[in-house]
């Protein structure tokens, strides 16, 4: 396929290809690209319960691609042309790229081609919807509202951009469809298409500047939540700790800030400006030693209960202060959707965590290997400050592979800083995702590690090589320490590796 065949296709989640007064009615006939994915088999089953005709293909056969067959949507594998011939509009996501053989053959049969934000934007409609937003937290805080819908009886869908992992150690898939009324979504903000949305509520968990290769600048990324706040319908539910997401809640126009719920650790009478809205304080927090459990009580306003205020006392099993804030936005927002207080925090006791969030993956003559999805500078300095007080005297080795060579070049020193709250750590080749390393030359592992320079109390290397570094981690770990792998890429694969190494070289770890 000529590059002049595709060079007319400009594919932007950014734009929105509905008005906000459209439904689904005015999708027609509708194909999925990559229709087996967890996001994308969600919201395929949703428009077929509404009625819309459905089809998807996909690479391969998955259990997603079964599930979606028994229901009478049919699903083609290996992507071709022909695929999309009957169909009126073409969804993809974000890992479809213009060259695409069924997004050539959609523009040039002029069909309609959306990304697959717009999908869930139509669907939203009818629904008691929310949405996450931030920089981090998203995945975790919308699982803990799924969680608490779930268990409380709401039959919610969900659409979240991970698993979850089960009370049984087994990975529940992010995306269901439900028979309630309440629709729970992760608003990725990476790209801008958070902006279509029209949620009941809300949630924003910080509005740390990231993704600067979409918006340029922190005051564009900032001023993309202010608007993304304005949406909401009913309330917007937003972290006061977090120094950017105070500024976004007082940017917020007065009828918007009206409806706003901020919710933090600082006293209320030190927690500053809040631009008008109510407070949920998050008081008396603390983790049992080295057990990972959580303990803190929810001070909710009338605001939120809709009556006297509540002080709700609240236990969770995933360990870190972040943890608490995240719970403490899922449990507002659920006691806004009419869930009592009390069957909240219940069902929140039970919710193990999203999968790749401080997931234990196996232990080898105690030695530990966690996997985490930590992937910017805030979220590894929460984790290794959670690690701390769950292992308080262990050795904590972290195996890190950076994510997107834009943000590795923009936080190379905030990583640096970060990463240097473990004992050893190895940064390892970038996962590049949609970008190129010719667009970053230089950029790698040692633009963190040069970052490091002068920081004592921890050991920096840079190797490449990802099964290399994960060997050698396995052969400098010892009795009782903890490795981490961390990042957004496919370092979680290297788990396997640790622990095959630490079988085979377990004498080394006596």
């Amino acid at each position: 396929m000529s590059a002049d065949s595709t060079s007319s296709i400009i594919l932007d989640p950014a734009r929105a290809a509905f008005s906000p007064e459209e439904t689904t009615d005015a999708l027609g006939a509708t194909h999925f690209i990559g229709i087996g994915g967890a996001g994308m088999s969600v919201l395929a089953e949703m428009l077929h319960e509404r009625g819309v005709k459905v089809t998807g293909s996909d690479r391969e056969r998955s259990a997603k691609t079964d599930r979606l067959t028994s229901l009478g949507i049919a699903v083609a594998f290996g992507q071709k042309a022909e695929n999309v011939a009957d169909a009126d509009t073409i969804v993809y996501s974000s890992a479809i790229k213009p060259d695409n053989p069924e997004i050539v053959a959609a523009h040039g049969s002029d069909k309609r081609i959306v990304h697959r934000s717009d999908i869930l934007a139509l669907l939203m409609h009818g629904k008691r919807a929310v949405t996450v937003a931030g920089a981090h937290g998203k995945t975790t805080t919308s699982s803990m509202l799924a969680h608490i819908l779930e268990h409380c009886g709401e039959e919610p869908s969900y659409a979240i951009g991970g698993s979850i992992q089960g009370p049984d150690g087994t990975t529940i898939d992010g995306g269901h469809v439900g028979a309630g009324a309440a629709l729970v979504a992760e608003a990725d903000e990476s790209d801008g298409s958070f902006e279509k949305y029209r949620p009941e509520i809300a949630i924003i968990t910080n509005c740390e500047a990231d993704h600067l290769d979409h918006y340029g600048d922190e005051a564009h990324y900032r001023a993309a939540f202010v608007e993304h706040a304005g949406h909401a319908t009913g309330h917007v539910v937003i972290c006061a700790d977090d120094a950017d997401a105070l500024a976004v809640l007082r940017a917020l126009a007065p009828t918007v800030a009206a409806r706003a719920i901020a919710y933090g650790t600082a006293d209320p009478a030190e927690a500053g400006d809040l631009n008008g809205a109510a407070y949920v304080h998050i008081e008396s927090e603390n983790e049992t030693a080295g057990t990972g459990t959580e303990h803190f009580t929810l001070h909710l306003p009338e605001a939120v209960t809709g009556g006297e205020p509540i002080d709700q006392p609240v236990t969770l099993a995933v360990p870190g202060l972040h943890n608490a804030r995240n719970a403490a936005a899922a449990l507002s927002a659920a006691v806004l959707l009419g869930v009592a207080p009390t069957d909240a925090a219940d069902a929140i006791a039970s919710f193990r965590g999203a999968a790749r969030r401080f997931q234990v993956r196996g232990v080898v003559k105690q030695v530990t290997v966690v996997d985490d999805y930590a992937h910017h500078p805030t979220e590894i300095a929460a984790l290794l400050d959670a690690a701390r007080r769950r292992y308080p005297q262990s050795t904590i080795r972290v195996l890190f592979q950076p994510h997107l060579f834009s943000r590795t070049k923009f936080f190379a020193r905030e990583f640096a800083e970060a990463l240097a709250k473990a004992d050893d750590v190895i940064v390892t080749g970038v996962f590049p995702a949609r970008e190129k390393q010719e667009d970053f030359p230089g950029v790698g592992p040692l633009t963190i590690v040069r970052e490091s320079q002068g920081m004592t109390g921890v050991e920096f290397r840079a190797v490449d090589d990802m099964n290399l570094a994960a060997r050698m981690m396995a052969m400098r770990a010892h009795h009782g320490d903890v490795v981490f792998t961390v990042g957004a890429g496919d370092i979680t694969e290297m788990d396997e590796v640790i622990l095959h190494a630490l079988e085979a070289h377990r004498e080394s770890c006596e």
